[in-house]
């Protein structure tokens, strides 16, 4: 044997006692096999689909503050008289007891610093009422009602879907096609078939709802008739990952 192939001899020696070595230390059952494992064949296509809603709710934040009155109860009165005519001028125009709700009521002391000691001077009083209108038509003439009933702020206008589900199941469905459409499609130009559906999700987006600022109109509106304020639309949408056997 020349002196090359005892090396290599001894090399194989060595590997193999070293692999029973650890055979034994970690305890190995033999004889080894090896295993290679693979993920079952699938294919995952996204689909999208949209539905542009009109909003058939509105909400109206209208507020009433009051400051520098000399008591608590001369800013809680002023406060419950004008919500009162408020609350009445929304009844007449049709809109339900249940739909008007009163919210962030505070009333909080105002100081002065006299002689390095801080006196209250009065008090200032703020209630906001939000209205849910399920008539979005009616929007206009709600902000100029209750800005001639003595309200000093309207913070806004927001509309919304007050009952997305439907929507959202049309949505749903029309994803769900997109994705097969767009499968179908790969598949051809791929030269592939594809079996059954082994799995969907879905994800949605939800519409933010649609808002109107009405800062400039906190002052009242000087005897010019309140703004036509438009819905507009929203759209809902649908993301499905829909994941296909490959045949």
């Amino acid at each position: 044997m020349n002196k090359e192939n005892f090396k290599y001899l001894l090399l194989s020696v060595i590997v193999i006692l070293a692999a029973l070595y650890l055979i034994k230390i970690f305890n190995i059952s033999y004889p080894l096999t090896l295993t290679s494992t693979t993920k079952s064949s699938e294919l995952s296509i996204v689909g999208e689909g949209k539905v542009a809603v009109v909003p058939d709710t509105a909400y109206i934040d209208a507020g009433i503050t009051v400051n520098n009155e000399p008591t608590v109860i001369s800013v809680q009165q002023k406060i419950d008289d004008t919500n009162n005519k408020i609350v009445e001028a929304l009844k007449a125009l049709g809109i339900k007891k249940e739909d008007i709700k009163t919210s962030n009521y505070s009333v909080n002391p105002n100081y002065s610093y006299e002689n390095q000691i801080n006196r209250i001077s009065g008090y200032n009083g703020n209630v906001i009422i939000t209205i849910k209108l399920t008539n979005t038509e009616l929007s206009a003439r709600v902000i100029e009602a209750v800005m001639q009933a003595g309200a000093n702020q309207v913070g806004g206008v927001r509309y919304a879907v007050d009952n997305p589900d439907k929507f959202r199941e049309l949505a749903r469905n029309a994803a769900i096609n997109n994705a097969k459409d767009q499968a179908n499609k790969l598949a051809k130009q791929l030269g592939i078939r594809l079996g059954k559906i082994t799995n969907i999700v879905e994800s949605n987006q939800n519409p933010a709802p649609i808002t109107y600022d009405m800062a400039s109109k906190t002052m009242g509106f000087g005897g010019v008739a309140a703004p036509q304020i438009e819905p507009g639309s929203q759209t809902i949408t649908s993301v499905v990952t829909l994941y296909f056997e490959k045949m």
